[in-house]
């Protein structure tokens, strides 16, 4: 991964460095055990000072996201390997149990008929197969149904996934509920601890998001004499953005940037022909001229992340991933929008 801080954009070196590397991470472009460059290294190739390198790592080390090991040097964190590895043991079952007679006892269920329950259930499930119940737990909720979606094409028949924010875990008790009797929970990888202490009965994965196809596409077949305004809601999301920004349009040269908060946003917006804007910033459309197309960046589930980290758990559980044959389906307000143009992809916030 290139390291950079672009010194055009509204936001601070050290957030935009911060920024960088977790989303890096996040987006797939840093992967668990790569090496990262020593304090000093890094200072001098993106011109600031060690201090502020110094104190990235120390809040990116606070947060899980990266591991320092004494005259080795500084990693991606390796952990999400380590939480992969090994399937909840029978203690766990037994609390699971226990939860269930809580609950049973607080609706009034006498324990003979939990027991028919039970037994139904059972009978049930083993007349169906095996069948495992996923929550993809993400920001913005039309981005998080989407990647719900995509996910749920890419396993098959014998899994369920169900789209929820993070936000709705925290305020509301039934979606609290469902998620943490989920067997698998799926967020970004910056988001794992926030996810794994909102959801402590439930196993949390990450896996990588990069820029949808549909995205990448519309990027590409912007003319080549369009300026572009990136807009993001997250600061240390906007170096990020625009790298990718470049990456899917190198043909365009006037690309500026800045966030929802940035003195002169309607004066940006004005200069440029053509807004990409981050889900989340969707507030952006309000204040673009009539006819100004725009294009939203969203991400996709990683494919190869789904076949190396969630297909071996349900091949565990005895579940046979069948991928769909069609393109995974897309709600009409997935494509259409106001403004001209508007693609699929979504910010890993």
């Amino acid at each position: 991964m290139e390291f950079f801080v672009d010194r055009e954009l509204p936001v601070p070196l050290r957030t935009q460095l911060h920024g960088l590397i977790e989303y890096g991470i996040a987006c797939g472009e840093l992967t668990p055990g790569e090496t990262l460059p020593s304090v000093r290294e890094l200072a001098e190739k993106i011109g600031v000072a060690p201090m502020t390198v110094s104190q990235v790592y120390a809040d990116l080390k606070a947060a899980g996201l990266i591991d320092a090991r004494p005259g080795s040097g500084t990693f991606v964190s390796d952990s999400l390997q380590a939480r992969l590895a090994g399937r909840a043991d029978a203690s766990g079952l037994h609390r699971h149990i226990d939860q269930m007679i809580d609950e049973a006892r607080a609706l009034g269920i006498r324990s003979a008929e939990l027991v028919s329950l039970v037994s139904a259930r059972v009978f049930y499930r083993d007349s169906i197969g095996p069948r495992m119940r996923i929550v993809m737990v993400g920001l913005f909720p039309d981005a998080t149904a989407s990647y719900a979606r995509f996910i749920a094409a890419r396993l098959g028949r014998g899994v369920t996934v169900e789209p929820l924010t993070i936000a709705a875990i925290e305020r509301e008790k039934d979606a609290k509920a469902r998620a943490n009797s989920a067997d698998l929970a799926i967020t970004f990888a910056n988001r794992h601890r926030e996810v794994a202490m909102l959801l402590p009965n439930t196993k949390v994965v990450t896996v990588s998001f990069t820029p949808a196809e549909e995205t990448r596409r519309a990027l590409a077949s912007l003319d080549s004499l369009a300026s572009i305004a990136v807009i993001s809601r997250f600061p240390d999301f906007l170096p990020i953005m625009k790298s990718g920004v470049q990456r899917f349009a190198p043909h365009i040269s006037e690309i500026s940037a800045g966030t929802l908060e940035t003195p002169g946003l309607d004066a940006l917006i004005a200069r440029a022909s053509v807004v990409i804007y981050a889900s989340g910033a969707e507030a952006v459309i309000a204040h673009l001229p009539q006819g100004m197309p725009a294009i939203e960046y969203r991400h996709a589930p990683d494919v190869a992340d789904i076949e190396r980290v969630i297909v071996p758990i349900l091949r565990a559980a005895g579940i046979q991933p069948q991928p769909a044959d069609t393109p995974v389906p897309k709600r009409a307000s997935d494509t259409a929008t106001a403004p001209p143009v508007r693609s699929d992809v979504e910010e890993t916030q």
